[in-house]
């Protein structure tokens, strides 16, 4: 994929990439990513929004800001990108969208929010489980066991792998690590640097799971997006969320799966998602 060097803007410790024109968008990414994997879904949107595709606390253009603390400190982030954008509409992708519905439930400033796939389980306990094992391999060094426990623990990735015992595991994914090391310099950002990122991803996950009867208090316009070739947990979250939100509506995306928001040289639809978004804001 081409490099393309939008203008980059800094705000305390979070930096984020602005494209088009328009009524601004926030775009929050989810786990194992930054902005940059949404470039294209910005262009698609570029003639009619301006599109501000935030790098999340230690990934790419952020990657010196320090960790946060879990949804309050993400929160207060995309608070402080809202003010100096002025924007007033988001749109969050898995973990990034459980830190948008976080924000539009207590953020006056957001007006609509769409909301991708947030992986959000009936209960703390499951993502809490994973997360305590991916702390663990974190802590002494192991990424790639890391790496292996978060795709487990997320259900991505093809199912034959996730049933592959962890200590099996981490060499296929050692090994990939190594080979992306070795690939020409690229705007993406390798597993190797976002591993450790993981675990702010679960302390978001971890920390929203459970009943969701609390974002029946978000006012805001919310568009609920999801693929049709998603894991099962994340259609179920979908469901809890509309019934809870009082104006919400959903929008499924067939044949789509986790990756829809990426660019397609990632497995991403983004002109299809980026036509239901404009949908939706434009309405």
């Amino acid at each position: 994929m081409e490099r393309i060097p939008p203008e980059t803007y800094a705000m305390t410790d979070i930096r984020y990439r602005t494209i088009g024109q328009g009524p601004g968008i926030v775009v929050l990414h989810g786990a194992m990513c930054s902005g940059y994997d949404h470039l294209q879904l910005a262009e698609a949107m570029a003639d009619r929004h301006t599109v501000h595709l935030v790098d999340r606390r230690g990934r790419g253009l952020s990657q010196h800001a320090p960790a946060g603390n879990g949804i309050a400190s993400e929160v207060a982030d995309l608070d402080a990108v809202l003010t100096a954008t002025g924007a007033h509409d988001v749109f969050g992708i898995s973990s990034g969208a459980i830190v948008c519905l976080e924000a539009a439930r207590t953020l006056p400033a957001i007006r609509r929010a769409a909301i991708f796939e947030p992986p959000l389980f009936p209960s703390q306990a499951v993502p809490a489980a994973f997360a305590a094992t991916l702390n663990r391999h974190l802590d002494r060094g192991r990424l790639a066991a890391a790496l292996a426990t978060g795709m487990k623990g997320a259900q991505m990735g093809p199912a034959f792998m996730r049933a592959i015992p962890t200590w099996l595991l981490a060499p296929l994914i050692t090994a990939g690590m190594n080979a992306e090391q070795r690939k020409p310099p690229s705007e993406y950002l390798t597993m190797r640097t976002l591993a450790p990122t993981l675990r702010q991803d679960y302390a978001v996950v971890t920390e929203a799971s459970g009943p969701a009867d609390r974002f029946a208090a978000i006012t805001a316009d919310v568009l609920l997006l999801g693929g049709s070739n998603s894991p099962q947990y994340l259609k179920d979250a979908l469901e809890v969320l509309r019934k809870a939100i009082p104006h919400a509506s959903f929008h499924e995306l067939v044949g789509a799966d986790h990756s829809a928001a990426s660019n397609t040289d990632r497995r991403g639809r983004p002109e299809d998602v980026a036509a239901a978004l404009i949908a939706f804001f434009d309405t």
